[in-house]
């Protein structure tokens, strides 16, 4: 396996960013990023332009995110070389498309696309100009996966008067650990079927005026140090290759929609070189696999947990930690079916979140 690592889910000029995209892929070049996945909103004018290409050894991949008439129920797209739907002039300015949330996730899954809700647990009521963009439409069943982790949600949810200047002066501390009703949900999807989790920074590097100084807050290269999602491949990719780009783009795209990705808050540590797999009747398996334990076979599932540094493992299995270890490595054995991801934790802040292997039993 081939490990890369990525930044999802940003903004630029084409929508409500302030930076040009050659800006954000140098920066992202800067911060040692293999790809970054730009999703612009209701729009492919970035990659209509041409700027989906490399900026040295960072890929950058063009998607999209899309919303409806109401601007919630926001979702992230990858793969298509078109946007879903038709869109009106809202209110506020944005774009809001025709199509219900479930109409266009359905029509993104039919052309062959990846779809991942974005932020979907978001509440504030707090914050003037700033309303929260939630996920409603749960009758749909054709999403592939939720953003699990969004930089931006976090920081805003958990804004107040008391914590303004301390968050603002250091956004990248202020990120704990992915909302636990958003860990919940995703853990109780995955019992009925695969559903991938993401990570996304959501970076739109808004610029404001503070005591008659402009500002930029959250620079997007601040944010690159932040939630990143890495992914396992199974061949190399090759940096720099216009020939082989197409090809290589669909290996990371592919990758993540079928969850052989984990989420790592970088700012708590790099997270390269985590490794969470399984080994059944001399198969080896890692996430976003599914096992069949076979009633013939005594052979015990083996789970294995690998990190790049000391920190607290937890084998959560159908959305319940069942056992926590303080170390780099530890092996579990299990007979039970289920869905099995690890996390791991310094101190009170998360840090790695792998995606599922899913159990069954004939």
């Amino acid at each position: 396996m081939f490990e890369y690592s990525g930044s999802v889910h940003m903004h630029s000029k084409f929508s409500d960013g302030t930076g040009t995209v050659q800006e954000i892929a140098q920066y992202a070049s800067e911060s040692e990023l293999d790809f970054i996945i730009l999703t612009d909103h209701n729009t492919l004018k970035a990659k209509e332009k041409g700027f989906e290409k490399w900026y040295d050894k960072t890929m950058l991949i063009v998607g999209y995110e899309v919303n409806d008439s109401k601007n919630k129920n926001h979702y992230l797209v990858f793969g298509l070389d078109e946007v879903v739907g038709t869109f009106t002039r809202l209110k506020d300015g944005d774009l809001g498309n025709k199509l219900t949330a479930a109409e266009y996730v359905k029509k993104v899954k039919e052309k062959g696309g990846i779809g991942f809700i974005a932020h979907p647990d978001e509440k504030r009521k707090h914050l003037e100009g700033h309303p929260a963009y939630p996920w409603t439409a749960w009758e749909s069943e054709d999403f592939d996966g939720l953003e699990i982790w969004n930089h931006m949600s976090e920081w805003a949810e958990g804004l107040n008067d008391s914590n303004k200047v301390s968050r603002l002066i250091h956004p990248l501390k202020s990120i704990i650990a992915p909302a636990k009703e958003t860990l919940k949900r995703w853990d109780d999807l995955n019992r009925k079927r695969k559903v991938v989790g993401l990570g996304g920074i959501d970076a739109h590097a808004h610029k404001h005026t503070i005591m008659g100084i402009s500002v930029e807050i959250f620079a997007y290269k601040i944010l690159f140090k932040s939630i990143r999602t890495h992914v396992f491949l199974d061949e190399e990719i090759d940096p720099g290759s216009r020939k082989n780009f197409e090809r290589d783009k669909k290996k990371i795209i592919e990758a993540i929609g079928r969850g052989r990705s984990f989420i790592v808050n970088n700012y708590n540590g790099n997270g390269r070189g985590f490794r969470f797999t399984a080994e059944y009747n001399g198969v080896n398996y890692i996430s976003g696999d599914e096992i069949v334990l076979s009633h013939k076979k005594k052979s015990k599932l083996i789970l294995r947990a690998m990190l790049p540094a000391e920190a607290t493992m937890k084998l959560i299995h159908n959305g319940k930690c069942v056992d926590e270890y303080k170390g780099m490595d530890c092996i579990w054995d299990s007979d039970d079916a289920g869905t099995y991801r690890v996390e791991a934790w310094k101190g009170d802040r998360g840090w790695i979140f792998s995606n599922h292997i899913r159990v069954s039993k004939q």
